[in-house]
């Protein structure tokens, strides 16, 4: 998997304004491959779960609240540099800051509603892949 998946989750504010299709559309047009994908709504508890690495940061408990908000989709992609590839097609966090064309510039509404999340390495894009889909899953 290292150096060729890497994982992403459309998150609540872009899947609940029907903004999700559009942004696998972008991601498969920038040559991603989906290898798994889902529909979920995150308890409180997969959040805090997911998100441990930020848990001392001030805006911790405003991101699990607003990972809780919705429905979200996670989903596993494959192609060449897939990390590197996709945090450039999304853009910066901030859609103000992000290059046109990037999820972020599209979608996103704000810093904090800013529609994406990406994995920020090859070992994270791992361990995040199989935090949502079991390894027979990413076969």
């Amino acid at each position: 998997m290292v150096g060729k998946r890497t994982l992403t989750i459309v998150k609540p504010d872009a899947f609940n304004s029907g903004k999700g299709g559009q942004i696998v559309a972008h991601l498969e047009k920038a040559g991603f491959k989906i290898i798994a994908s889902r529909v979920m709504r995150l308890t409180e508890a997969q959040a805090q779960a997911f998100y441990e690495v930020h848990r001392e940061r001030p805006f911790f408990t405003a991101l699990v609240r607003f990972m809780t908000s919705g429905k979200c989709m996670p989903i596993v992609l494959e192609r060449a540099d897939a990390v590197a590839t996709l945090r450039k097609t999304i853009g910066a966090t901030d859609p103000a800051e992000a290059e046109a064309g990037t999820v972020r510039k599209l979608y996103a509404e704000s810093k904090e509603r800013n529609a994406i999340h990406a994995s920020d390495s090859d070992e994270n894009a791992e361990r995040e892949s199989r935090f949502f889909f079991p390894e027979s899953e990413l076969v």
